[in-house]
């Protein structure tokens, strides 16, 4: 897990060793343990490096392999990277490292571009061809390690954040339309390529794309996972789906435990993060160290869920850490918070993970962590509305979309409004793409390769890597989803949702963490804002740079001030919270209108 960045020129000109430095300087807190980089003429990669597996300096980047003529920056980690190894020896490859990122460069020489189907892992690479000058970009089926690009006739930049690419001092940084709509519409949600920003996209999950030397590309996708069920799969029964999917988690996890360092987990104490600590107690992993994190009560509304945290590291015997942070270190932690945004995310436990995340950073470097359980498993509450809906798309906008478009046009400035209804329309294309006949798996398709990808897997990454830890979800793993997409929506959806992982789930932790309401990550003082945290806003929305740049109309913003908990989506969000978030980030990363 670390940083990388590049500079590809397609105009006659080097790259710039500086700018390269500019790019790893803002990326140091993701890789603290070193960087380097590599210029040859148009071609410039840089890396910072955080020590997971092979801590010796024979695995740092970027990583040259002169016989192979190739030369790679890569963040991520390659599970079966053993396994890939044996087969690549059994092929004459030699090896000078005993790490994943030279398994990627030969894998990369046996296999091409094709190499990536062979990863069970997170990952995002840039590789040179240093005889054709090709270079080729890659990022993960779920999209769990980043890619930020910013591409024109001139050159590439790439990086593993987007504010490394604006250290470049070369990117346009005027807003996007079309993205502000998602931002305000689709739960603060905007879909790969896309960005806040105009002059910045993002390679899209399970893409390959060949840059040629000329600047022109071409991707292919090379992985979703098919809805619905296979040949045979009509005569298992619900106790079938239970087995496969508890040993398919169980391979999950153990393949996230390779590491040459201790492997902690993020407890929150619901069902998901309680049976990843389950699976590695019966796998015999002794010694595991847990860590869990609450706020205060705001509204009347609880800030922790220690009960339940408590009860599994008690019944597992964890070495277990409870992180309670107060409303004052709470403020005082947001800027830092929001410069570790890449992008601007609106959920309030991004600071929750990032507090969290500092705590965890002083004893492990890597966690295990519960993501993705609710968006292939469907847990959530929009979920059965789905089953059998006459009107798909009506029926998912109502649950998820925070506001319609009508609504949108009377809050944004006029000048700051897209064409149409873009969120809708995203979702209705999504929705009529071949495959996921049911409504439930269309919901669960769009979640698992979109929302899942830009919300709670990027939040977690950003926070986790502001500290220098690595975060690993074995929910995602690919071939555990492929086992729940075949997986009749009837069983995903009984018990109140997640009905198939929490039976299978009976079998390993005690049932008490099953049998609850379901729970989510509160801070409840950035859901009902008053105080200190509404003058906090407040004076954000009021700055020069707001009134100069104009997003929102000025009558919308005081009738949020007026009264800010009246105003909740319906994801339970805060719509003044997420106006606030917006500027926040953009005065914070030093972005014009």
């Amino acid at each position: 897990m670390c940083g990388i960045c590049a500079e590809i020129r397609f105009d006659g000109q080097s790259a710039s060793p500086d700018r390269i430095s500019q790019m790893s300087a803002c990326l140091a807190r993701r890789g603290p343990d070193g960087g380097g980089q590599v210029v040859r003429g148009r071609v410039g990669l840089g890396h910072r490096r955080l020590k997971i597996i092979d801590l010796s300096e024979k695995a740092e980047q970027p990583m040259v392999d002169a016989e192979l003529g190739l030369t790679i920056a890569f963040n991520g980690c390659i599970y079966n990277y053993s396994e890939l190894r044996r087969e690549l020896e059994g092929k004459g490859y030699r090896f000078f490292s005993t790490g994943d990122t030279e398994v990627i460069l030969k894998a990369y020489h046996a296999y091409g571009p094709d190499c990536v189907k062979r990863f069970l892992g997170m990952f995002a690479f840039v590789i040179h061809e240093r005889d054709s000058g090709r270079v080729v970009l890659a990022r993960d089926r779920f999209g769990i390690k980043p890619l930020y690009l910013s591409h024109n006739a001139e050159r590439l930049y790439v990086a593993s954040s987007l504010p490394a690419l604006l250290r470049t001092g070369d990117v346009d940084t005027s807003i996007d339309r079309v993205a502000l709509h998602h931002y305000m519409s689709f739960h603060a949600v905007v879909p790969a390529p896309l960005t806040i920003l105009k002059g910045v996209r993002k390679l899209p999950p399970a893409t390959v794309r060949v840059v040629e030397r000329d600047g022109s590309f071409k991707d292919e996708v090379y992985w979703s996972a098919p809805f619905g069920p296979r040949l045979g799969d009509e005569k298992l029964k619900p106790d079938d789906w239970r087995d496969l999917v508890l040993e398919s988690l169980r391979t999950a996890v153990a393949r996230r435990m390779v590491a040459d360092v201790p492997v902690g987990v993020l407890l929150s104490g619901g069902v998901d993060s309680s049976l990843i600590v389950g699976l590695l107690a019966e796998a015999g992993q002794a010694g595991l160290t847990t860590f869990s994190i609450g706020f205060e009560e705001a509204n009347d509304e609880k800030g922790d869920e220690f009960i339940y945290s408590d009860l599994v590291a008690n019944h597992y015997g964890t070495k277990h850490h409870k992180i309670f942070v107060p409303s004052s270190e709470l403020m005082e932690h947001l800027p830092g918070t929001i410069g570790a945004m890449s992008e601007p995310m609106v959920s309030y436990d991004n600071v929750g993970f990032y507090l969290l995340s500092r705590e965890v950073s002083q004893h492990v470097k890597v966690v295990q962590s519960g993501q993705g359980a609710d968006e292939i498993f469907g847990g959530y509450h929009w979920y059965p509305p789905m089953a059998g809906a006459a009107d798909p798309v009506s029926t998912y906008a109502s649950a998820f979309i925070d506001r319609s478009d009508a609504v949108l046009r009377r809050q944004l400035s006029p000048d700051w409004l897209a064409e149409g209804d873009e969120s809708r329309a995203f979702v209705e294309r999504h929705f009529a793409m071949p495959g996921a006949t049911d409504p439930v798996d269309k919901a669960l398709r769009i979640d698992a390769n979109v929302m899942l990808v830009d919300d709670p897997v990027k939040r977690v990454d950003n926070m986790t890597m502001a500290w220098g830890l690595e975060a690993r979800v074995p929910f995602l793993d690919h071939e555990l989803v492929e086992l729940a997409a075949r997986i009749p929506a009837a069983e995903k959806l009984k018990q109140e949702g997640k009905g198939v992982l929490k039976e299978a789930a009976r079998l390993v932790v005690p049932h008490a963490v099953i049998d609850r309401p379901k729970g989510y990550f509160p801070v409840p003082q950035l859901k009902y804002i008053s105080g200190p945290y509404l003058d906090m806003v407040r004076d954000h929305l009021r700055s020069e740079p707001a009134r100069a740049r104009g997003l929102f109309q000025e009558s919308y913003l005081e009738t949020l001030y007026a009264d800010p908990s009246a105003h909740i989506t319906p994801l339970r969000g805060s719509e003044l919270w997420q106006v606030a978030l917006l500027e926040m980030w953009l005065q914070q990363h030093g972005v014009g209108g």
